[in-house]
């Protein structure tokens, strides 16, 4: 987000900033239509009502957010309904968690893809949801008529908390749908959302991983692109149209609406529009804030990670059990590990700690002739608030990074021994389904040489003013032999392995395992964590949420009338608008819009598992068979580049042209514009999309899955 003084006048000083182009901006729906002029001379030729509408059909209604169940408002992905059956097509990322389950050493759909054929065939997935957005409303002036600037940043936050439960249980009432109030512009406005949620989604489709995440972590986050990410499930309901938990009587959700799927050409300059569930932007971030983000949370994510990730690889590469277990934490881990790295780059290259620091000096010359003195004191408090918490937030990236999330084993026994602390009369065998469940994708080996490895990388690393005193003991101890010291913890553990744990359940003993040393050490952990946050001084931590508020409000007040502005995202839905369209990243390189089917035949490498090409596709490849689905030159296309502003979260949802028709799966960004998230670049950033021709073509010809390609509505 870049804001520019233009004008400064003597006696009364004013901004008024560039008005960005349109494609900044991940947009409310209810509110679409103050961007509609925008959206018309982009190329969008239907109405706002077709978009969103509480009375008629639109398009809504088609798109899906996935989540899990007890998390039923935020959306891990994006999904949009293509059949009037319910089907649902997301990226194969989105999926793969749910592929990787249902694969074993015998039926391994990681490597070889899985296809329904029939619906009897389709698989159950316990927990996941998708959530279709029935109307949403802003409520900003009854949740704040209340509200006073003389609150504590706490009475504030009860008596906010006090009226959305109210509001939120009006909305439900005598329904079966699901509402949540959100906060936009840090608190300075609040929307409602209200949800009807299906909780029987099932795995129909998707192709074998060497298509689906073809490039892997080389490719990832970069253009030109050669990945077939996608993924298909559909949505069951009660008979009577309800959501329901999973049964065998349940049929196939029947949709408001459904998106028509494109198998016509795509042009340089096309509209399109990106509908889905964004997670998180940050783009009100001070520059305080960016020097933690880059500093702290990036560099030590990045650091942390690649220790684990190094280990993970070569214990996959070397076995397919091994493999299958570890896929889809792998790859949860590697994303957001190369995201960290690649976005500090983008960081510095594209100079964003100057321009936030323009808009901070900006902002003070308005702040001083503003009779509300909050506006004047907001970076201050900013500014105080992050270096109060500097340490302390470094400290706790490692306690999170290298010891909470590096056992695996320590973390579940943590989890259990808390959990029998706090409900000491409820039997143990209640956490049977969830210590299975953690067992199936678990091997003990890999997760000592991870603990040992995190152990020794925090210890040699961490602050020794914050480092947990049992790292300390265990370096005295065992002379820096990390691995002797897992194997002894292991070896005294009942969650060592589901065989320890097994013979613990014949006869548990609660004494035991409240003694248990891994359980002992994730409590410890966990405390420290907590103890850590309360070195930060209160009035500290209230001052950078207030000045945080007030600053964003600042933002908001300089700008009415000049710009239009989107809040950022935080998992509601959304619309993003914009072109498909090329770009030059950099002196001398020009990047095309699409990319074909031949760029995935030069890019194969049997050497490098990344960008392995199963040999059905070269088989169909070098007889040309690629049905009604290429372009005009006789070409099969593969992926495409708009400029949507798109962020996690986004990944799957549909992108759609001028007429509403799905012309493509959002699956992720490219590397030159990683800062997008705080600072949108308009000239770099890029949504990197799945063609659906492509889909259609794996579906229709290489999967042979006719049953999937009767049931859609196909223009051309």
């Amino acid at each position: 987000m870049k804001i520019r003084t233009l004008v400064i006048a003597m006696a009364l000083m004013v901004l008024a900033p560039n008005v960005s182009r349109a494609d900044e901006g991940m947009w409310l729906l209810s509110l679409i239509g103050k961007n509609y002029d925008d959206m018309k001379r982009a190329g969008f030729q239907l109405t706002p009502e077709d978009i969103y509408s509480v009375n008629q059909s639109c398009l809504k209604d088609a798109i899906v957010g996935l989540g899990r169940a007890g998390s039923p408002f935020w959306h891990f992905c994006t999904g949009e309904i293509i059949s009037s059956q319910g089907l649902v097509s997301t990226n194969h990322h989105c999926g793969y968690g749910y592929l990787q389950s249902h694969s074993t050493v015998e039926h391994d759909y990681l490597r070889d893809g899985f296809w329904a054929y029939t619906k009897e065939q389709e698989l159950a997935n316990p927990g996941l949801t998708a959530s279709i957005l029935v109307r949403m409303e802003d409520v900003t002036a009854r949740v704040t008529e209340n509200l006073s600037d003389d609150m504590s940043e706490a009475d504030r936050a009860k008596a906010v908390a006090k009226v959305c439960k109210i509001i939120e249980e009006e909305a439900v009432e005598g329904t079966q749908y699901n509402a949540q109030v959100k906060p936009m512009f840090n608190g300075n406005q609040y929307f409602l959302f209200v949800h009807i949620i299906y909780r029987d989604v099932r795995l129909v489709g998707a192709p074998p991983s060497s298509m689906g995440k073809f490039g892997g972590d080389t490719d990832n986050w970069s253009w030109p692109r050669h990945t077939c990410d996608f993924s298909l499930f559909r949505i069951y309901t009660a008979p009577d149209g309800s959501p329901a938990d999973y049964d065998r009587d349940n049929v196939p959700l029947q949709p408001k609406r459904h998106l028509k799927v494109n198998a016509g050409e795509i042009n340089d300059g096309d509209f399109a529009m990106v509908m889905g569930f964004p997670g998180t932007t940050d783009r009100f971030l001070t520059s305080y804030g960016l020097e933690e983000t880059m500093d702290i949370t990036n560099k030590l994510v990045y650091e942390l990670r690649t220790v684990k990730i190094n280990i993970l690889r070569e214990e996959m590469a070397a076995d397919q059990a091994i493999r299958i277990k570890y896929a889809s934490k792998y790859a949860s881990c590697s994303n957001y590990w190369k995201y960290s790295n690649e976005q500090n780059k983008a960081l510095r290259t594209l100079n964003t700690m100057e321009l936030k620091r323009q808009v901070e000096q900006d902002y003070s010359q308005w702040a001083r002739y503003q009779r509300a003195f909050k506006y004047n004191e907001a970076l201050d408090m900013i500014r105080k608030g992050y270096a109060d918490r500097r340490d302390v937030r470094r400290a706790q990236i490692y306690l999170g990074e290298g010891l909470i999330s590096g056992s695996e084993a320590m973390q579940t026994a943590a989890s259990i021994g808390t959990a029998v602390e706090y409900y000491p009369d409820r039997d143990i065998s209640a956490y049977g389904g969830y210590i299975s469940n953690f067992y199936k994708d678990y091997d003990e080996n890999v997760d000592k040489r991870v603990a040992a490895a995190m152990f020794a990388h925090v210890y040699a690393h961490m602050s020794p003013e914050y480092c947990p005193e049992f790292l300390v003991k265990a370096n005295k101890k065992y002379k820096g032999n990390w691995t002797k010291y897992v194997d002894a913890l292991y070896k005294g553990s009942v969650f060592a392995n589901q065989e320890k744990w097994n013979k613990f359940m014949e006869k548990p003993d609660m004494k035991k395992l409240a003694k248990d040393p891994l359980v002992v050490l994730g409590k410890e952990v966990n405390a420290l964590s907590m103890q850590l946050s309360s070195q930060v001084p209160t009035e500290s931590k209230e001052n950078l949420q207030r000045g945080i508020r007030n600053f964003t409000d600042g933002i908001l007040q300089i700008n009415q009338g000049k710009r239009l502005m989107a809040p950022d995202a935080n998992s509601t839905i959304r619309l993003t608008y914009g072109n498909v369209m090329s770009y030059d990243p950099q002196d001398g390189v020009s990047y095309h819009y699409y990319t074909t089917m031949d760029g995935v035949i030069k890019k194969e490498d049997p050497d490098n598992a990344e960008f392995n090409v199963p040999e059905r596709l070269k088989k169909l490849y070098k007889e040309k068979q690629f049905g009604n689905y290429t372009n005009r030159k006789g070409e099969m296309p593969v992926c495409f580049i708009t400029n949507n502003d798109i962020t996690g979260g986004n990944s799957g949802s549909p992108v759609i042209n001028a007429k509403g028709v799905l012309i493509g799966l959002a699956f992720d960004g490219n590397s030159e514009a990683m800062s997008g998230d705080i600072d949108f670049e308009e000239n770099l950033q890029r949504c990197i999309c799945l063609d659906s021709r492509y889909m259609l073509w794996v579906i229709d010809v290489y999967a042979e899955a006719k049953n999937l390609i009767a049931e859609m509505d196909i223009v051309r």
